[in-house]
């Protein structure tokens, strides 16, 4: 593939769609904050969220003493995950009329809305605009990006400063040997919040060694290996002043990896191997330990929750990069740009498949490889749409239309599912509806925000009020803590059913099925997501359908 840019004669017909393009994105954008400005308050508390919230005081506490107070250096493993967005929203929280939680779901829609932004701009460096349009689309309509953005702390602020990243990447190989200040810049800010928000964010390094073989093995050929190499230490001079301020931010958000030389590569060690007490989770229909999970864990569930459109166009995008590497007429620099995307897009998956470390939660852990999964598939529309028109003009409008049914297709399902897009099972997996049986779908128990909305609700309908003299009690199969900030001050919450006025469950296979009155009922696609259950006089012996691990 080469890039359309390269391949018509600059017109103002072809700069009038170049522009059409470009303001269409604007207007994508601009509907997606305002989307995500209206209904940010819809999505729940995951497990994770509490705690990260401690961390962020923890951190902040930190920095106020003077390093004095170092509680956050030691708290649970968080210490060895970055807190820049814990810290953030910490902070916004002091100064926005919006309680905490909620302040976390806003940040987490606008470092969103920022990763398409980028996603966006990448997409349109590495293809024209009408890459970028499609680039832009396919990542807003990819449901379990948009659905974690308003909820998950660590993976999609990883996944947008991996796209940061990514994109200095991209301007490097296309300014090489002389990157702008700019380029420098965009590198030390995406290295630095990568590896500050994961030590995986690493890997880049290995996307632009290899990715950038094609363009230096040129480079040998046009000029000499001395020269080669001279100017290639040139640039890596050049990077410092990038690669310094990247370290600091990686310090700031991140400060217990600069206590000690070694911490990074402990941390990297850590994480290599599972480290909390294994319990199962449900794939392909069978109950499964998760350090166990087969090597197919990923490849099955990336089949199943992408849309469709978006998994045929990254095909496409994957076969042509490497068919382009033994083109003649592609040159260099786009085959390491290129080769680079397509690493992004595809060798952490490989890596995982190989290593078999335990896997967990969905897709949540590799959300960053969503964006330049979109780059490239949007790429190759832009290349598909260009070829017909120079080949095939009339089957043009009927690939463009099935494109477009894609992404509508993927539109209606985020409504549908709203507001757990991140639950998300294509077509090709019978949607929830089919998938419920065989995977996990609220693996974060979103739904008990709305199951605890519910009963609020329910009881004030009922004119009901607790027994005298206490509040009202809930025994909850699910994340505790998010549940009591669902819930508020009037009820108190536990596992204990004995004694619990109400049971509020999730629709996961470790929760059971109660023989109860049901006051409410979280449901999408027929698919149970919560339920709450009226247990007064009823003797329950436990809400878990398996023993505690």
């Amino acid at each position: 593939m080469s890039s359309i840019t390269t391949l018509a004669i600059d017109t103002p017909a072809r700069r009038s769609v170049e522009r059409t393009c470009d303001d269409l994105a604007i207007i994508v954008l601009a509907a997606v904050a305002l989307i995500a400005g209206v209904t940010f308050r819809d999505y729940g508390l995951g497990w994770d969220d509490y705690t990260h919230a401690e961390y962020a005081d923890l951190l902040l506490r930190m920095y106020g003493s003077g390093f004095k107070d170092t509680g956050a250096l030691s708290f649970a493993n968080l210490y060895m995950y970055g807190g820049g967005f814990d810290m953030a929203a910490a902070l916004l929280h002091k100064v926005i009329p919006l309680e905490l939680f909620e302040t976390r779901r806003l940040l987490g829609a606008v470092v969103g809305v920022i990763g398409l932004a980028v996603t966006w701009r990448l997409g349109r460096r590495v293809g024209g605009p009408l890459a970028g349009l499609a680039t832009l689309l396919l990542l807003a309509l990819c449901p379990t990006f948009y659905g974690h953005m308003f909820m998950n702390p660590k993976d999609a602020p990883f996944a947008v400063a991996m796209v940061v990243l990514m994109l200095g990447l991209v301007r490097l190989a296309e300014e090489y040997p002389s990157p702008s200040p700019r380029t420098i810049l965009i590198i030390g800010l995406g290295a630095g919040l990568s590896i500050g928000s994961r030590i995986l964010g690493g890997l880049a390094l290995v996307y632009a060694v290899v990715g950038f073989l094609p363009f230096l093995l040129e480079e040998i050929h046009t000029h000499s290996a001395r020269e080669t190499l001279r100017r290639f230490v040139h640039v890596v001079y050049v990077l410092l002043p990038g690669l310094v301020l990247g370290y600091l931010i990686m310090g700031l958000i991140w400060p217990w990896s600069i206590m000690e030389p070694g911490n990074p590569f402990q941390a990297l060690t850590y994480f290599s191997h599972f480290f909390e007490k294994p319990w199962k989770e449900m794939f392909d229909g069978a109950l499964v330990s998760v350090p166990d999970m087969p090597w197919s864990y990923l490849p099955t569930l990336f089949a199943l929750q992408l849309p469709e459109v978006l998994l045929g166009l990254l095909i496409a995008a994957v076969v042509g990069t490497f068919m382009s590497l033994s083109r003649a007429d592609v040159s260099a620099r786009r085959k390491s740009i290129l080769l680079m995307l397509t690493l992004a897009a595809t060798l952490p998956l490989v890596i995982a498949m190989v290593k078999r470390p335990a896997l967990y939660n969905g897709i949540r852990h590799f959300i960053f490889v969503i964006p330049p999964m979109t780059v490239l598939a949007g790429f190759a529309f832009a290349w598909g749409m260009n070829w017909l028109k120079e080949n095939h003009r009339n089957w043009q409008p009927a690939v463009f239309a099935v494109c477009t049914f894609g992404l509508l297709l993927s539109f209606g399902e985020m409504i549908r599912l709203h507001p757990y897009q991140y639950t998300h099972f294509n077509h090709i997996a019978g949607t929830v509806r089919a998938a419920n049986d065989l995977f996990m779908l609220d693996y974060w128990g979103l739904a008990l925000k709305q199951a605890s909305d519910g009963l609020r609700d329910d009881l004030v309908e009922r004119q009901e009020f607790p027994p005298r003299g206490r509040k009202w009690k809930v025994a909850v199969c699910g994340p505790q803590r998010p549940a009591q900030v669902a819930l508020g001050p009037d009820f108190t919450i536990g596992w204990d059913s004995h004694a619990a006025d109400f049971a509020m469950t999730l629709g996961e296979f470790y929760c059971k099925g109660l023989t109860a009155p049901v006051m409410v009922e979280i449901k999408r696609d027929d698919v149970v997501f919560a339920r709450v259950y009226d247990i007064r006089g009823r003797s329950i012996s436990s809400l878990l359908s398996i023993p505690a691990p």
